[in-house]
């Protein structure tokens, strides 16, 4: 189990990446976009003053649901460069998620490209936590991220186009 599982997916979003980039990195609004997350809020000496962008190193909790459970977890910013990237890590870097930006129309048009990577050290992790069962709950994870992925990226346009 060393290698780690990656998937990721694009979108055209008629709306400049600073735009984007707002809505994508505050992460108070991700229950509007995402089929699993349902809700995030920062740390309480991490919350971004009005109008700033979170920093690298800010932490944040994230729940999350299915029909089977609710979870949360704990994350922290590893990538935030306005108009460009926004990443961050779960756990002890079990998963990264992430979303790039790339301007298009001379930058009155985003393509967000949003990426997702189950680590080697969380398959490990999983591995120790599940046993037997981890290969069905590595499964899972990677089967939300491929089903959730595009159905994130088709709401966060939709925010970003009727906002």
């Amino acid at each position: 189990m060393a290698d780690a599982r990656t998937h990721s997916a694009s979108i055209t979003i008629a709306a400049p990446p600073a735009e984007v980039y707002d809505l994508v990195s505050d992460v108070t609004r991700t229950g509007e976009w995402s089929p699993v997350c349902t809700a995030c809020w920062w740390d309480e000496a991490d919350t971004p003053q009005p109008g700033a962008s979170p920093q690298v190193g800010a932490h944040f909790t994230g729940r999350n649901e299915t029909p089977e459970r609710t979870w949360e977890t704990r994350s922290q910013v590893v990538v935030a460069d306005p108009g460009r990237e926004f990443a961050w890590v779960v756990g002890q870097g079990f998963v990264r998620w992430g979303y790039m930006l790339r301007a298009l129309d001379d930058g009155a048009a985003t393509e967000l490209t949003e990426t997702w990577e189950f680590t080697p050290e969380g398959l490990a992790a999983f591995a120790q936590r599940y046993g037997e069962d981890a290969d069905r709950e590595i499964e899972a994870r990677t089967r939300m991220a491929h089903e959730g992925i595009p159905a994130t990226l088709a709401a966060v346009k939709h925010v970003a186009e009727t906002a």
